[in-house]
């Protein structure tokens, strides 16, 4: 939007800057009053806002993201600053549900960027995390919609599309970081306790870097698709009728489909019910790809990528378990123990290795 800056918080948004916001999506509209109905900021900024209008007609609320500055940097070292606004900016059509983007913004130089976004309340979709885990029948539409999200930008769908271009591949964090990491998992260990497996408590903390950064290097190998990069439960949300979205495109990258499935699936579930059905909703997955048959993944080569992507959320959870900014401690555990079960379940060090 020519002209349209970026207000220096959420709570300082005005009428007239929201009307040129929703000027594209609902023309017409003149929005006269914004109120905020929540602020809800975490890594970024994030606020539901109220809209009253004094002409045309637009949505009552609509949800606001924009970087906070006192974790740009480790959000920009860990996830991308920009991804997310890019991706919707690049107008690409996505083939799952996710909320509707009436504005993306970004100022580089200023190391911010703002979104607009659809309100998700007003169609009844209800967010999770991990103290609310799905049903395998919602997981099974978890998976369907991965299967399609990968399906149409599998291999040279992807390289093919150049407004898509800037995608990164998903590479490990820096080798200074190993050090810092290798010594959070001992905290995190501490923390959970008994709800960690034998197997996860006696693993040595850089041995287990090590296998994480050995799956995260061997995601650029095989099929290559667009990934979502951060599917945990808690950027999910579910739809009237059992339809699964996800929010939050921040982590996208382009690599391995396993990263996504594994990543979802492992930490959507109760671990009893991922023991009962982990095998037919692989195969769920895997049979709704709509891909040239050349290139789909085998049944056992599905199973073997499956169980190497429990280690990604085991490091990723143990770590977050130890940061309070980033999620709640009953979440991450919740999410650390599952990881971690799945982790042992699967024998994931056979499967890296």
């Amino acid at each position: 939007m020519g002209g349209q800056g970026i207000p220096e918080d959420l709570d300082l948004i005005t009428a007239e800057w929201m009307t040129a916001a929703l000027a594209a999506s609902h023309p017409g509209a003149v929005v006269s009053e914004v109120k905020v109905a929540l602020r809800d900021d975490g890594t970024n900024r994030r606020a539901r806002l109220g809209l009253s209008y004094a002409a045309g007609q637009g949505p009552e609320t609509v949800f606001v993201k924009a970087v906070d500055p006192a974790h740009a940097e480790l959000t920009a070292a860990t996830s991308g600053l920009f991804h997310e606004p890019r991706l919707f900016l690049s107008e690409v059509e996505l083939p799952v549900d996710h909320p509707a983007v009436h504005l993306s913004l970004i100022d580089e130089p200023g190391q911010n960027f703002i979104m607009v976004m659809e309100d998700l309340s007003a169609r009844g979709a209800d967010p999770r995390d991990s103290t609310r885990p799905l049903t395998p029948a919602q997981a099974a539409g978890g998976m369907r919609a991965l299967a399609r999200l990968h399906s149409a930008f599998w291999n040279a769908r992807l390289t093919g599309r150049q407004a898509l271009s800037w995608v990164e591949p998903y590479t490990p964090w820096p080798q200074e970081m190993d050090e810092l990491m290798a010594g959070v998992i001992p905290l995190a260990r501490e923390m959970a306790g008994d709800a960690l497996p034998p197997l996860v408590r006696a693993y040595e903390p850089m041995d287990l870097i090590r296998l994480w950064k050995g799956y995260i290097h061997a995601l650029a190998t095989g099929p290559q698709t667009l990934l979502h990069g951060d599917a945990h439960i808690g950027n999910t949300y579910v739809l009237p009728g059992d339809d699964i979205g996800f929010l939050d495109w921040q982590m996208l990258r382009r690599g391995h489909w396993s990263l996504d499935v594994g990543y979802f699936l492992q930490g959507a579930v109760t671990t009893e019910d991922r023991r009962a059905h982990e095998a037919e909703l692989i195969e769920t997955y895997r049979t709704a790809l709509d891909v040239p048959e050349s290139e789909r993944p085998t049944a056992e080569q599905a199973w073997t990528a499956y169980r190497a992507s429990a280690v990604y959320g085991l490091v990723l959870w143990l770590a977050t378990l130890t940061g309070s900014a980033w999620q709640r401690e009953d979440i991450s555990l919740a999410l650390a123990q599952r990881y971690a079960d799945a982790f042992t379940d699967l024998d994931t060090p056979a499967a890296v290795l």
